[in-house]
């Protein structure tokens, strides 16, 4: 009883305040757009409680529990708001803190508290409570708001209406939010200078618009569940990979004034009502376009030419309305591209990690053994110092490569600690760098030198230095993943690999985990890199990515495989360094410090300095003793 009280306590009072707390404290420090009223907010909150409310009054009448991960009910709902939505608690608790943010006009609570709730809550269900779930109860019935099985029968017509709810809508949400906060001072143009001097023609508004006729009657028109659930796929994957664009790249497109007063005219400035320029690149219109097109030729294949006809003509349309350069409508259609494709691309990715994973090569010199895949994690070292310089500039260099061995250092140390056996003489945890580096910002500033800039340079470097790294873990067998059921992975033969060597798992196909670190990362650097152009404080660069790569870790974790990793609690226990790194960066983020300087450049002066850094790394990662037994003698 006394655990499920400060369980209750912890979610229903301290942590909504600690949210509120640091909405408030980003608020003094971010200048962000703020929307809302008393009026517009509390309603709102009101619709949230009242939807957690219902949810935990089903949970305790029909499942005969809690909303308690650690004790949960002893039946699986699925009446109630359970039969209409899933997780409707984190629903709830997103459109409470959105309505709080309204309510209060914090600009703070509403772009960076509300978004990484969500990020958070997505991590606990994807890398704990989903598989956790089926495990307990079983496979059970979706909610009414999901896509169908893929199944040739017809849809039903609320199966039909919940695509509104399931696609539309989180799409919808996130397209309106992203332009409500509008565009950065480091807004680019993607308008050349001839789509730039093209004048608008606005009856060619009608082949534009048609775009939301034919998007919005696709999910009435198809045929089977098996397509409708294709459909919506395409949506919620095109929605995924374009809304971070729009986030990370500094692109825009302003819509081109609209001269007249007729009807299309006034259609023009209609759709144009509150429309921002951020949501350009790629152009959404294209694929949903593209998207929807595709779906009617499936239907009516006598109209296969007159829809290609119409895809092109809405292309053209984008332009000469105003609404998109020209840019903007070649990258929409390699957006679709990707989208409708993604299954063979992934499993391209997946074929060229595993021949990376089964790519060992060594060479002997005397007792000393040089191994080919230390050149990726040195390669990786040595970008992230070279991408923290070009931020920080070249006065820094120094400070920034001693950061950078330190946290090599830190990470050898960390593996002793935690995974140190005679198997593993000389290991590599990652931690052990996110608690070396920050110790050292703090020694560089008792030096007089400025550890936040350096600190919070090094790990956007390190965005992008670590996907190169992990191709280092690809070929060692570390952090490998468990093995994968109904999903693409990857197989492990090479005898020297950790996967064949100390686990089961050689020749199984397994989760392709540095893989999905790989594309996470890489994200997240984009990310970090788009707050330093916007001149983002230092301190919240660093929270940033403590939040952002602590979410990734706790999923990633879920679907790792290594045997020495111990579970406590139920959870593995880097994901519960991952739950302390999204706290510490929330922490970090509070802190005043200067903001980002403009990038400075590298410099030719720095050549030398970062190959001494890449030979360093490559003696660390990829040189060892292989006939020692001594500890940090041997690698593998």
């Amino acid at each position: 009883m006394i655990a499920r009280l400060l369980y209750a306590a912890l979610f229903i009072v301290v942590l909504p305040a600690l949210l509120v707390a640091w909405g408030a404290r980003l608020d003094t420090l971010l200048s962000l757009p703020a929307y809302g009223s008393p009026v517009m907010g509390w309603p709102i909150v009101a619709a949230g409680v009242a939807l957690m409310l219902a949810a935990t009054r089903s949970l305790w009448v029909l499942g005969h529990g809690l909303p308690a991960s650690p004790f949960p009910p002893t039946q699986f709902v699925t009446r109630g708001i359970y039969g209409v939505v899933a997780h409707p608690i984190y629903i709830g608790a997103i459109i409470t803190a959105v309505g709080v943010s309204l309510a209060t006009q914090s600009g703070g609570g509403l772009w960076i508290v509300t978004p990484t709730l969500a990020l958070a809550i997505a991590a606990w269900v994807i890398g704990f409570e989903r598989d956790a779930t089926i495990a307990r109860f079983g496979a059970q019935p979706a909610p009414l708001l999901s896509l169908p099985h893929a199944t040739n029968d017809a849809p039903l017509l609320r199966e039909r209406f919940a695509f509104i709810g399931v696609v539309l809508a989180p799409w919808l949400t996130g397209f309106m939010a992203i332009e409500l906060l509008g565009a950065g001072s480091d807004g680019i143009s993607t308008y050349m200078a001839w789509d730039a001097a093209l004048p608008v023609i606005p009856w060619t508004e009608s082949i534009y618009f048609s775009t939301y006729v034919i998007a919005a009657l696709a999910p009435f028109i198809v045929r089977t569940r098996r397509q409708l659930r294709e459909l919506g796929l395409d949506g919620l994957w095109a929605t995924a990979i374009i809304m971070p664009l729009y986030l990370a790249l500094p692109l825009v497109a302003v819509a081109k004034p609209v001269e007249g007063n007729g009807f299309w005219e006034e259609m023009l400035r209609f759709e144009r009502a509150g429309d921002a320029p951020t949501t350009a690149f790629p152009s959404f219109h294209i694929v949903w376009a593209c998207i929807a097109a595709r779906v009617w030729a499936e239907r009516f294949p006598r109209w296969r030419w007159p829809l290609a006809l119409l895809v092109a003509a809405t292309a053209i349309a984008c332009v000469t309305t105003g609404m998109h350069s020209a840019a903007d409508i070649v990258a929409g259609g390699v957006a679709y591209v990707v989208v409708i494709r993604r299954t063979s691309i992934w499993g391209a990715l997946c074929s060229a990690s595993e021949a990376i994973a089964n790519s060992w090569r060594e060479a002997r010199v005397g007792p000393v053994r040089l191994l080919s895949h230390g050149a990726y994690a040195a390669a990786g070292a040595t970008l992230s110092v070279a991408v923290a310089v070009a931020l920080a500039g070249a006065d820094h260099l120094w400070w920034i490569v001693a950061m950078a061995l330190v946290g090599v250092g830190g990470a050898g140390l960390w593996a002793q600690l935690v995974e140190g056996s005679p198997q593993l003489l000389r290991p590599y945890g990652y931690f052990g760098s996110v608690v070396a580096m920050p110790l050292f910002a703090i020694v560089m500033t008792a030096f007089g030198a400025d550890g936040w800039l350096a600190l919070a340079a090094l790990t956007t470097g390190a965005a992008f230095g670590q996907p190169v790294g992990r191709l280092r873990c690809l070929v060692q067998g570390c952090c490998h993943g468990r093995e994968a059921i109904g999903v693409p992975g990857i197989c492990y033969t090479h005898p020297q690999s950790r996967v064949v060597r100390l686990s089961p798992l050689g020749g199984a196909s397994v989760h392709p985990t540095p893989l999905y670190s790989i594309v996470w990362t890489l994200l997240v650097g984009a990310l970090l890199l788009r707050l330093w152009s916007l001149h983002a404080p230092l301190s919240f660069i660093g929270g940033a990515y403590l939040i952002l790569v602590g979410a990734g870790r706790f999923v990633e974790e879920h679907f790792r495989g290594e045997p020495q990793t111990r579970v406590v609690g139920g959870l593995r226990m880097y994901q519960w360094l991952g739950i302390v790194m999204i706290v510490a960066g929330a922490a970090v983020a509070c802190i005043a410090t200067p903001s980002a300087p403009s990038a400075a450049g590298l410099h030719p002066s720095t050549i030398l300095p970062l190959l001494g850094l890449f030979l360093a790394c490559y003696a660390a990662y990829g040189v060892d003793s292989p006939d020692s037994s001594r500890r940090f003698s041997r690698l593998v």
